[in-house]
């Protein structure tokens, strides 16, 4: 997924604002599953949601304003009720690591209840 750095991204340095880098994994998580023919939304009409539990990030190089800048997300693992993935952030013009980080994610239904993964979530990760 590809976007522009914009004013509002940055702060008082003039670079991204680091809680900014989270707001663009968070999109591009949603656009890989997108991608794979999942939508966020249908899965959570049918009463699963994903909210994070862990998250480690690594800020290698700024961003700054105007930059272009992709995120990639991968698969790393998939288990019963969670899977991780890896996200990184590179600067389109020159292929440049700015942030990369892991992220995983469990399922839960009603009341936060852990529960397992959608089976079409897990083929699509699996298969991703």
């Amino acid at each position: 997924m590809k976007l522009r750095i914009y004013y509002e991204d940055t702060d008082a340095g003039g670079v991204v604002y680091h809680a900014r880098y989270l707001h663009y994994f968070e999109r591009a998580r949603t656009e890989f599953l997108r991608e794979q023919g999942l939508s966020v939304r249908a899965l959570h009409d049918m009463g699963s949601i994903f909210p994070v539990v862990r998250l480690e990030t690594d800020f290698r190089a700024p961003a700054v304003l105007d930059d272009l800048v992709r995120v990639e997300t991968e698969v790393l693992e998939v288990g019963k009720t969670s899977f991780t993935l890896g996200q990184r952030v590179i600067r389109d013009m020159d292929d440049k690591l700015l942030v990369e980080g892991r992220v995983t994610l469990v399922c839960v239904g009603p009341g936060m209840k852990a529960k397992r993964l959608p089976s079409d979530l897990v083929r699509v990760l699996q298969k991703a």
